[in-house]
């Protein structure tokens, strides 16, 4: 099967082509610019005018993992515009250039953001979306246009809204945590009662795969997670269990970390770590007979063994 991945140099898209690669696919990493990988095609920056002719010659699959990524406290004049251009038109764009070039399936990466930003209940598929911010607003409106194209095509399109993603080489917020803990910092975070779902990099990669190859999957939407939703303070100790290390965890109320998150310009950051956002997987694992490959232990204990 020959596969055209997009975002092959990132955190997911190298994983999932080395995993690919290592079961006999022909990968087709799709890249902004040069970079050395094998079978590459460089396509430039991603938007609706993208000529993806050459990148899409005799494939049977698209992964479509580029985006522009979520960034908090965006600045930019007009976010939306910008996550519209990457993130739908340019991802109509290939999807329609796909279905006339006789791709049969299409693997959109999505954000559990489309479902909202947080809830006391689990999301489930059914669920109305509710985006609340640009970038979850411009997956949204992808998610609908690949629809569209499914219907008017035959374009078998699968849609994952994975929440976060960890693993060997993660970065941002779950590095910075990992950090803190190595260097044996209390942290104010021992109170917060939530419930978050996370998604180990291996257990996605195994996802997006079955996705390529299942019959069954064309034509769904699928939320996934690594099955045990856990609260912030359980996160930070199974993080420090894996590094060998005890958590130091302070038991500051949430309405204190609200505030001074509040004063200090960081209130969607607080939210993230004292609201709950956790899914319920049953579609994925009965439809298509998925089950995450790794415990989560498993996968923070692969994760933490890369930190210097």
């Amino acid at each position: 099967m020959k596969v055209l991945v997009t975002g092959a140099t990132g955190f997911v898209g190298t994983a999932l082509c080395a995993s690919f690669a290592a079961s006999g696919y022909w990968v087709v990493p799709a890249v902004r610019c040069k970079s050395g990988l094998l079978h590459e095609v460089v396509v430039g920056n991603l938007d609706a005018s993208t000529n993806w002719r050459s990148a899409l010659s005799g494939c049977d699959a698209v992964v479509h993992l580029a985006a522009r990524v979520h960034v908090l406290d965006d600045t930019s004049k007009n976010p939306l515009a910008l996550y519209r251009e990457t993130n739908t038109d340019a991802t109509l764009n290939l999807a329609r250039q796909a279905a006339t070039a006789g791709v049969k399936r299409f693997v959109f990466i999505s954000t559990i953001k489309v479902n909202g930003e947080g809830r006391d209940a689990p999301y489930c598929e059914s669920d109305m979306p509710a985006p609340e911010d640009a970038y979850a607003m411009s997956k949204w409106e992808a998610e609908q246009g690949l629809q569209r194209i499914a219907q008017e095509t035959g374009l078998g399109i699968v849609i994952l809204r994975p929440p976060l993603v960890y693993g060997p080489g993660v970065k941002a917020n779950f590095l910075r945590l990992m950090q803190m803990l190595q260097k044996g910092w209390p942290l104010p975070l021992g109170a917060i009662c939530n419930r978050r779902s996370l998604l180990y990099l291996g257990n996605f990669v195994g996802a997006i795969r079955l996705c390529v190859e299942h019959p069954s999957a064309a034509g769904q939407t699928f939320l996934l997670d690594d099955g045990q939703p856990v609260s912030t303070p359980e996160l930070i100790r199974a993080v420090a269990q894996a590094m060998g290390r005890s958590a130091r965890l302070l038991a500051v109320p949430v309405k204190v970390l609200g505030l001074v998150g509040a004063l200090l310009g960081k209130r969607a950051a607080v939210a993230r770590l004292t609201g709950s956002l956790f899914v319920d997987s049953t579609s994925m694992r009965t439809r298509l007979g998925w089950k995450p490959p790794y415990t989560m232990q498993q996968g923070l204990e692969a994760t933490v063994a890369v930190l210097h």
